[in-house]
This record gives C-alpha cells, sequence and structure tokens, in this order.
C-alpha cells in the first residue's frame, strides 16, 4: 500500500483492482505524485478480501474477466463498500458489461488502455461528487452559523469574542451552559469562522446512543467485528476528517469510551472496532456539557485527564434570565423568520408583551423562546399584534398543575414529566443536582428529558 499526506490532512484512499500485475504496478506508480493514497488488488478473492478490513473513498475495478465474474466481484463489492464511489475498467469486447456495471451502481467507466490522466481526472471528479453530496445533505443545519447567537448583552458579547479568538487555532473548545442555551450553535459558529469551515462538522449527542452503538457510530468497525457488522463502517470522527466533530453531553460518556475517545485525541489516531491498526485522523473537538465536570472528576465519575484535555478553552453560555437585554432582539428574529418560512404574516409585539417576556424565567432558555415565538406567529393570524403566551404547558395557562392533577386524573407518564421540569427548574437546569433529588442515575434523567423534549416539539 501506497500512502500519502501533506501536512497534517488524510488523502482520500483509492483502491485499484486489475487482474494485470504489471498494469497495477503502473497506475500505482503514475498516481503516487497525486492526491491519493493508492492501494492495488488482483480481482477476485483478494480484492474482496481487502474490502472487508478497509474503507475507500473510490474503487476503480476491472470487468473484464469472462462472463459475469467481473460483475460478481463488483456486486460483492459495492456490498462491502456502500459509501465508496466505484469507476470500471473496460475494453470494446467486454463494453455491453460496462453498461450492466453502471446499473448496478458504477459512476463511470474507462477504457483499457488506461490513460493516467483521465483516470486521475475521473476518480477526483468522483471524489468530488461524493464530497458535494455530503456538504448538501448538512447543508441545512449549517447554514445559520450563528442563529441564536444575536444579543447586545456584554455576556453574548464576550461569547462572540470568545468564538473570534478560539475559531483560527486547533485547541479543542469545552462549551457549557444549561439546556437550551445555544452550546450547538457556539460549536457551528467557531467552525465557520475557522480554517476548517470547507470541511464538515459532525454533530454527535453522546447521549441519544446506547454505549455499545455510540462507539460503533465514533470510531467505525471492520465487517464480522460484532454481530450484525455485515458491512465495513467507517466512523464518524473519519468522517470529519479536516473539519470538526462537536460531541454534545459529553458527560454522559461512559468509562470506557473516555478512554478511547482520550486516546484519540491525544494522539489523532482512530481504531476501528475490530481493526488490528490505527488510522490518522485530522479533526478539531468541540465539546459540550451542561453538567459541572469539575465536580464529576472530583467523585470519579468523568476523567480528569480527558477534562483537561477537553478545557483547553472553555466558553460558558449564560442562561436567558441573566441576559434579558437580549429577549427582544431574538423573539423579533424568532417570529420573523417563522413567520417568513411559513408564509404567514408576523404581527409587530407590544410594548407591555416585549417586558412580559424580558421578565419570563425562560427556564428552557433560547429553545423556549423560540418554541414560544413560533406558537405566537401561529395564533396570532389575523389579529394586529402578536399573541404571546408564556409558561405554557398542555394549554394550560399558568404553574405546574400538580396540585391538581387528581382531580384532572393525569396520566402517571404526564405526572413525572411535569415533576422533572419543576426540579430542573428549581436547580435551574443543572442536571447532576436534579438526578441526586429525583434520586436516579444521571443517564436515565438524560433519557426522560430528551423524551419530554421530543414531545414538547411534537
Amino acid at each position: 500500500m501506497v500512502r500519502k499526506s501533506e501536512g497534517a490532512s488524510v488523502a482520500p484512499l483509492v483502491l485499484i483492482v486489475d487482474d494485470d500485475a504489471g498494469e497495477l504496478r503502473r497506475l500505482e506508480n503514475e498516481l503516487l505524485p497525486y492526491e491519493f493514497n493508492v492501494t492495488t488488488s488482483f480481482c477476485g478473492a483478494p480484492a474482496l478480501e481487502l474490502l472487508e478490513h478497509e474503507v475507500f473513498d473510490a474503487v476503480v475495478l476491472c470487468t473484464c474477466k469472462p462472463g459475469t465474474e467481473g460483475l460478481y466481484t463488483l456486486a460483492q463489492a459495492r456490498a462491502r463498500q456502500v459509501a465508496a464511489e466505484f469507476l470500471v475498467l473496460t475494453d470494446d469486447a467486454h463494453f455491453e458489461t460496462a453498461v450492466q456495471a453502471m446499473r448496478l451502481g458504477a459512476i463511470d467507466y474507462l477504457k483499457k488502455p488506461v490513460n493516467t490522466e483521465v483516470l486521475r481526472l475521473k476518480v477526483q471528479r468522483a471524489l468530488n461528487g461524493r464530497s458535494l453530496r455530503y456538504e448538501v445533505a448538512h447543508l441545512r443545519t449549517e447554514a445559520a452559523p450563528r442563529f441564536g447567537l444575536l444579543g447586545s448583552s456584554s455576556a453574548m458579547r464576550r461569547v462572540v469574542q470568545l468564538i473570534d479568538q478560539v475559531a483560527p487555532t486547533i485547541a479543542s473548545v469545552l462549551v457549557t451552559g444549561e439546556t437550551g442555551t445555544g452550546k450547538e450553535l457556539v460549536a457551528r459558529a467557531i467552525h465557520h469562522a475557522s480554517p476548517r469551515k470547507s470541511y464538515p462538522f459532525v454533530p454527535v449527542s453522546c447521549s441519544a446512543l446506547p454505549e455499545t452503538l455510540l462507539e460503533s457510530e465514533l470510531f467505525g468497525h471492520v465487517k464480522g467485528s460484532f454481530t450484525g457488522a455485515v458491512a465495513s463502517h467507517r466512523g464518524l470522527i473519519e468522517n470529519a476528517t479536516g473539519g470538526t466533530v462537536f460531541l454534545d453531553e459529553i458527560e454522559t460518556l461512559a468509562p470506557a469510551m473516555q478512554a478511547k475517545l482520550l486516546r484519540t485525541v491525544e494522539e489523532r489516531t482512530v481504531q476501528r472496532i475490530g481493526a488490528q491498526h490505527d488510522l490518522p485522523v485530522d479533526f478539531r473537538l468541540v465539546a459540550a456539557s451542561n453538567a459541572n465536570l469539575r465536580e464529576m472528576t472530583d467523585d470519579g465519575t468523568f476523567r480528569d485527564d480527558l477534562f483537561y484535555r477537553l478545557n483547553v478553552f472553555p466558553i460558558h453560555i449564560p442562561p436567558l434570565r441573566d441576559r434579558p437585554s437580549d429577549v427582544p432582539v431574538l423573539a423579533e428574529m424568532f417570529s420573523r423568520q417563522f413567520a417568513e418560512a411559513s408564509g404567514l404574516t408576523c404581527p409587530p409585539i407590544q410594548g407591555e408583551t416585549m417586558d412580559n417576556l424580558m421578565h419570563h424565567p425562560w427556564p428552557g432558555n433560547v429553545r423556549e423562546l423560540r418554541n414560544t415565538m413560533e406558537r405566537a406567529v401561529i395564533v396570532s393570524q389575523g389579529r394586529p399584534t402578536l399573541q404571546v403566551q408564556i409558561g405554557e404547558r398542555d394549554g394550560r395557562a399558568g404553574g405546574s398543575g400538580l396540585a391538581n392533577f387528581v382531580l384532572d386524573r393525569w396520566p402517571l407518564q404526564r405526572v413525572e414529566g411535569e415533576y422533572i421540569r419543576q426540579v430542573l427548574a428549581t436547580t435551574n437546569g443543572n442536571r447532576n443536582m436534579a438526578a441526586r433529588i429525583l434520586g436516579i442515575d444521571r443517564r436515565t434523567l438524560y433519557r426522560k428529558v430528551r423524551a419530554l423534549e421530543h414531545d414538547t416539539q411534537g
């Protein structure tokens, strides 16, 4: 295998498969000066074996074998490398095979003997198309990197100043703040203000996946490494090569995952599950937590060495109740943007209504304000001013509703949800403290909060 990379970046990995050893050597040597890592293999079983243990960006496959052998190899290769781009090599005698190969998922073909410059251009075009599709898939989530970070308060001006300071560097960043304050938005702003902005931004919710699945998603796996691993899989950290990985709710990582992440961050390598070797990766890490990680290191639930590795450049986002001067600009922005996106009118906000918005404690922070303004736009159609209903839950105005749960015959799940909301409000969103009050572990609380947020948004 020939590997070539410049600086810290990792070049695309390209596999060339042929039954002619001399042709493989020629193509490998002539492509060496270009920005590819080139691997070569003979057709059939050797190529399929290699495809089971390595993940490639592009595969150039000869289909000149008689009968269906070439097509069989292509079909098997495609099953093992679902994310790779396939090009086929053919000759005039087997041109119809190339047509069938295109139907099997190959994106282009070349006639033999192969012109190296044509091959390079076609491979590069395939890789560019792959990158473009990846970027388009993330376009909606990356379109507004500072959405929700507006504000005139000194606290938010300080956050923006810190973003501008750290973005050009390679330093790891730890973003802290209560749920709904906009930690992911800060991470996206850092990414978009950095030299990595043209590369992927990959967000990962550490609490949303079971430990075993999270490990596979983050680090990848090789075929057969565990039950259900029917093909090799490139992890999210590898997919973020050149860009930024954002790990949200990092406090929920299990000890084994903390150790593996620490090794990855320190050595800038990743080892897929079941693999025998490490692969170099180039990524910037931004982590987020709504827990006090320093307290967690004191009680032994979070590794202190990982904490210090993450906490190179801390950014804390204050809750919305501590910066009421930011509420007007956020309320105006959310209502206007939702109205425009939905094709609705956006009535003006009266002064008294704005005063009420500014004095509300907003336990759900910016996320709660956004949901409130979207609901206000909907109910205010046909009215001269925006009708904002603050603090309502389940269509009922006012407080908790717990005093009425027997009279109203609330189901147990609703009672539990309302109690969790109130405990979180009394702890100012501190989930560690809330978990202790509720008598449950943190991971259980995270799952319940996720379910509540999903129900609220639904």
